[in-house]
């Protein structure tokens, strides 16, 4: 299975979609870098993605976006492929 790293926070419904969708996917293993916990996490999501706004989600080390991205690639029958790629 793909490996998924997603920056997000406890509270935002964005994030709760994103890993729904996947889990819909059969993802069950999402790496979560909590940047209400950790600040400095959201220095690091900023400068690899360029965005300032949660869920940022990486599949296999490439950066999708956030759910509104994602859900756009499952719409156009991409993200099944990605997520079946192993890096």
């Amino acid at each position: 299975m793909a490996k998924i790293v997603m920056y997000c926070t406890e509270i935002c419904p964005y994030c709760v979609r994103a890993e729904h969708l996947l889990q819909r996917k059969g993802i069950k293993d999402i790496e979560k870098i909590r940047i209400d916990l950790q600040p400095e996490m959201r220095d690091l999501m900023i400068e690899k993605t360029g965005r300032r706004t949660v869920p940022q989600i990486f599949i296999n080390g490439q950066h999708v976006g956030g759910y509104d991205d994602m859900a756009a690639l499952d719409r156009a029958g991409k993200l099944d492929t990605m997520l079946a790629n192993n890096l």
